[in-house]
Protein backbone atom coordinates (compact mmCIF):
# COMPACT_ATOMS: atom_id res chain seq x y z
CA UNK A 1 0.00 0.00 0.00
CA UNK A 2 1.32 3.42 -0.91
CA UNK A 3 0.06 6.65 0.57
CA UNK A 4 1.17 10.25 0.86
CA UNK A 5 1.88 11.69 4.30
CA UNK A 6 2.66 15.26 5.29
CA UNK A 7 5.54 16.38 7.47
CA UNK A 8 4.53 19.16 9.88
CA UNK A 9 6.75 22.11 10.75
CA UNK A 10 7.64 20.26 13.97
CA UNK A 11 8.73 17.16 12.05
CA UNK A 12 5.62 15.13 12.90
CA UNK A 13 4.24 12.63 10.38
CA UNK A 14 0.66 11.43 10.70
CA UNK A 15 0.02 7.98 9.26
CA UNK A 16 -3.45 7.67 7.74
CA UNK A 17 -5.89 5.38 9.56
CA UNK A 18 -6.05 2.90 6.65
CA UNK A 19 -2.27 2.45 6.78
CA UNK A 20 -2.22 2.10 10.59
CA UNK A 21 -4.99 -0.47 10.41
CA UNK A 22 -3.29 -2.45 7.63
CA UNK A 23 -0.07 -2.58 9.68
CA UNK A 24 -1.85 -3.21 13.00
CA UNK A 25 -0.26 -0.10 14.52
CA UNK A 26 -1.67 1.28 17.76
CA UNK A 27 -1.07 4.50 19.70
CA UNK A 28 2.34 4.54 21.41
CA UNK A 29 3.75 1.82 19.11
CA UNK A 30 7.40 2.45 18.29
CA UNK A 31 8.69 2.63 14.72
CA UNK A 32 12.25 2.48 13.44
CA UNK A 33 13.05 5.19 10.89
CA UNK A 34 15.92 4.23 8.62
CA UNK A 35 17.47 5.84 5.58
CA UNK A 36 17.94 3.58 2.57
CA UNK A 37 19.18 4.19 -0.97
CA UNK A 38 15.49 4.47 -1.96
CA UNK A 39 14.61 6.99 0.75
CA UNK A 40 13.03 6.65 4.18
CA UNK A 41 11.92 3.29 5.57
CA UNK A 42 9.57 3.09 8.57
CA UNK A 43 9.09 -0.29 10.22
CA UNK A 44 7.62 -1.49 13.49
CA UNK A 45 10.09 -1.84 16.34
CA UNK A 46 9.96 -4.80 18.66
CA UNK A 47 10.35 -3.58 22.22
CA UNK A 48 10.77 -5.96 25.09
CA UNK A 49 10.73 -5.06 28.76
CA UNK A 50 13.98 -5.58 30.61
CA UNK A 51 13.69 -7.24 33.98
CA UNK A 52 16.40 -7.03 36.62
CA UNK A 53 16.44 -9.76 39.24
CA UNK A 54 17.44 -9.39 42.85
CA UNK A 55 19.54 -12.06 44.52
CA UNK A 56 16.41 -13.22 46.34
CA UNK A 57 14.50 -13.63 43.07
CA UNK A 58 17.38 -15.58 41.53
CA UNK A 59 17.33 -17.86 44.59
CA UNK A 60 13.60 -18.44 43.99
CA UNK A 61 14.34 -19.50 40.40
CA UNK A 62 17.06 -21.86 41.56
CA UNK A 63 14.77 -23.41 44.18
CA UNK A 64 12.04 -23.88 41.57
CA UNK A 65 14.57 -25.68 39.36
CA UNK A 66 15.46 -28.03 42.24
CA UNK A 67 11.77 -28.72 42.90
CA UNK A 68 11.10 -29.37 39.22
CA UNK A 69 14.05 -31.78 39.10
CA UNK A 70 12.60 -33.73 42.02
CA UNK A 71 9.17 -33.94 40.36
CA UNK A 72 10.68 -35.12 37.08
CA UNK A 73 12.80 -37.77 38.82
CA UNK A 74 9.64 -39.21 40.44
CA UNK A 75 8.05 -39.78 37.03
Amino acid sequence: MKTVVTLSSRGVITLPAKLRKALHLRPQDKLIAETTPDGLLLRPAATLPIEFYTAERIAEFEQAEVELGEVLRQR
